[in-house]
């Protein structure tokens, strides 16, 4: 079973808002699914995408554990 892991809270916080928009999490995924499609672009299957979708948050996971040490 894996370990629950935060969000990182907001990626841009400011403003007394609830609602602070996009998590940290959701920022370094984003970042990383660039860089994990950049030579393939076009030639993946939905699978393959999918796949491709889900590393992003481990990758980012994994980020956001690095981050808390």
């Amino acid at each position: 079973m894996r370990a629950t892991i935060g969000d990182g809270g907001a990626a841009f916080p400011g403003g007394d808002t609830v609602d602070s928009g996009m998590t940290l999490r959701d920022y370094f995924a984003g970042q990383v699914i660039g860089a994990l499609t950049a030579a393939s672009l076009g030639r993946e299957s939905t699978a393959k995408l999918n796949q491709t979708c889900n590393m992003a948050y481990v990758i980012a996971d994994a980020m956001l554990v690095e981050r808390a040490k």
